[in-house]
């Protein structure tokens, strides 16, 4: 009988404790991507799809080989790359700073949150005049503009991150007499980036979105002039190849991000 019982205690039981962790599955999105292009390239091909509303995917990818080739795509893409990185990160880190002291602070939450709600609505395209005027047509109004449209987002997001962090774990880092300091550096700050880094993907989507309505507006050079360009002379090659940077450039970002979530929040797996 005990020999029975040892058996059966020795069956293995399987591990249900997987906690939703998501899997990879690397090709299924590149697999969508060259469906979607396939399904395109015959339509066009066809006439089911007139080549007046969408190009043929082969005929954007040999302009996309004309504007490399001819070197232009570097012309347009280096000034592009340089307001978005200078215009984002000043943004992204001035919200993250003003987030964390909102989330910390009472007194700085009753301040600036009446301030934040205030500013967040208003559309930040629509103050692109205004940036010119204070800033001039140059650099600095296109930087602007891209660092206060990250600005807001970027707040609401990181003090939402910082108050929705488990308020137990902060009792009992009290409890164990750990400093205010270390506090915030061992509890607060890793529980908050996970909120953090999602508000960071919004961002730097409305940074590229604003990045081509700057360009657009007293640029020379740019993926945003590129565009307006292509679209003013009805040249829908030229104009899908500056939506398929845009949206390449875009995909780099998140996967940028993605590997940002990998090593810093490591430890949630």
């Amino acid at each position: 009988m005990f020999d029975n019982i040892a058996k059966n205690n020795s069956t293995k039981i399987a591990f249900r404790g997987g906690g939703f962790v998501p899997k990879t599955h690397r090709w299924i999105g590149l697999i969508v991507f060259v469906v979607l292009i396939i399904l395109a390239e015959i339509g066009t091909r066809s006439g089911f799809i007139s080549n007046l509303t969408l190009p043929r995917p082969s005929d954007v990818l040999k302009t996309f080989g004309e504007l490399y080739d001819s070197g232009l795509l570097w012309t347009h893409l280096a000034p592009s790359l340089m307001r978005l990185l200078v215009g984002a990160t000043i943004g992204i880190s001035m919200g993250m700073s003003v987030g964390i002291m909102i989330g910390l602070f009472s007194y700085v939450r009753a301040g600036l949150v009446p301030l934040v709600a205030a500013l967040f609505p208003i559309p930040k395209i629509a103050l692109l005049p205004l940036f010119v005027i204070w800033f001039g047509i140059d650099e600095a109004s296109k930087y602007a503009l891209i660092a206060f449209g990250t600005f807001t987002p970027t707040v609401v997001a990181t003090y939402g991150a910082v108050d929705n962090v488990d308020r137990t774990l902060i009792r009992m880092g009290q409890s164990f007499g750990l400093s205010w300091f270390s506090i915030v550096r061992k509890i607060v700050l890793p529980g908050a980036m996970a909120g953090v880094l999602s508000g960071l993907r919004i961002s730097i989507a409305i940074a590229i979105i604003l990045l081509v309505a700057a360009e657009m507006l007293g640029a020379e050079y740019g993926i945003g002039a590129y565009i307006l360009e292509a679209g003013s002379l009805y040249d829908l090659e030229r104009l899908f190849v500056g939506v398929v940077i845009l949206s390449t450039l875009g995909v780099f970002m998140s996967a940028v991000i993605g590997v940002i979530e990998r090593r810093l929040l490591g430890w949630r797996t």
